[in-house]
């Protein structure tokens, strides 16, 4: 008995894979589109800000002022645009022309020459939030470093700080957020085709043949899932390679914890397309809803583009139930930290309870309908 279930969940797997090799869309849709969406926003996102505009107003045009200038010319931060000293650093901001303005008045070399407190202001664009705490947090440090240059800060402090990076001690951007987009592209594409599949059948109502037919409800739900785990550990394979060549990243400690959480992760993710194509028997309302769980909370609620700690507090409870944040932390430990499976093994038994009650929802939903015909 075991043998002949066990024959009939390869042979349901089998069909959903041959049906997926026919159509070069879902191929696309599977390998081509994860790919794309990993080279693209791998490369966009950015933890250190360059080239911000701004705009330098001298009225003092002494030594000192141009060497003001000149620290700041040479930061990669920022670029100087030209700006008449008559027109308004306003005026700047509003036509997009500079993002910051630094002023300079008349006595700053007469005032540092003779030791007193040279005051310089930097007016910043207030549009952008996060970009202006960067800018005002940057153009302070060029200061600082001015100001170290000609021996005008006090060597003597009680604490002096030394600040080492670790893990990333370039801080590449992309060896940050890349691992996330590889999350987030497994989360969406593998559940997509699944439910596609599951909700395709009970639009066009062939799923009345399965009811009707000596496969049990376990079996099928098996069977679908197992096929779009292979193709969800397939996708993965592809995009890891493409991780490794293309930006870089290595495998910083042991991978089997890695490894192992992938195979879950795709197990979990397929699951939820099976469950929610079963629940919702039409394609556009289950691709939806896999969309809103698959990219909505994936990129707003499991730590991908900002720390869990900045979501409003009545929201935070949710990402305790997005399977994704797990992942991301056990990828993002992987090719970053290696701390392995004291870091992890946790993160791992939730990925499985997750997917376990994604598969036990969507036997339950299946074995009904299945009772009822």
């Amino acid at each position: 008995m075991r043998t002949e279930s066990f024959k009939r969940v390869i042979a349901q797997t089998r069909k959903e894979l041959t049906e997926l090799l026919r159509d070069r869309l879902a191929i696309a849709l599977a390998l081509l589109l994860p790919l794309l969406q990993l080279a693209l926003l791998g490369s966009s996102f950015a933890l250190i800000v360059r080239d911000l505009p701004i705009i330098v107003q001298d009225y003092d045009d002494s030594t000192a002022s141009r060497a003001l200038i000149d620290q700041f010319r040479g930061s990669l931060t920022f670029r100087i645009v030209p700006w008449p000293t008559d027109r308004q650093p306003d005026v700047a901001f509003a036509d997009g022309r500079a993002r910051g303005a630094l002023v300079i008045p008349e006595d700053f070399g007469r005032n540092l020459a003779r030791g007193t407190t040279a005051d310089v202001q930097m007016i910043v664009d207030g549009s952008d939030a996060n970009t202006a705490k960067l800018l005002a947090g940057y153009a302070g440090g060029v200061v600082r470093s001015f100001n170290q240059a000609r021996g005008s800060v006090p060597v003597r402090a009680g604490v002096q700080t030394a600040i080492r990076f670790w893990y990333n001690p370039s801080l590449s951007s992309q060896k940050f957020y890349a691992p996330g987009i590889f999350v987030m592209a497994l989360s969406m594409f593998p559940p997509l085709l699944a439910t596609l599949a599951m909700a395709r059948e009970g639009e066009l109502k062939t799923i009345l043949q399965v009811y009707v037919s000596n496969i049990s409800a376990h079996e099928f739900v098996l069977g679908k899932v197992l096929a779009f785990v292979v193709v969800g550990l397939a996708e993965a394979s592809v995009l890891l390679v493409f991780l490794f060549s293309f930006f870089g990243i290595r495998l910083a400690g042991d991978p089997t914890p890695f490894m192992l959480a992938t195979l879950l992760y795709t197990f979990c993710v397929a699951s939820f397309g099976v469950m929610v194509g079963a629940a919702i028997p039409n394609q556009g309302a289950a691709m939806q809803t896999v969309m809103f769980g698959g990219f909505l909370l994936v990129f707003m609620l499991s730590g991908l583009m900002f720390p869990l700690s900045n979501v409003p507090i009545g929201l935070r409870w949710i990402s305790n139930l997005v399977w994704a944040r797990y992942y991301i932390e056990i990828v993002r430990d992987a090719f970053l930290q290696g701390g392995g499976w004291p870091a992890v093994w946790y993160k791992v038994l939730v990925i499985a309870a997750i997917g376990s009650a994604f598969y036990g929802v969507a036997w339950r939903r299946m074995r009904r309908m299945q009772l009822e015909v």
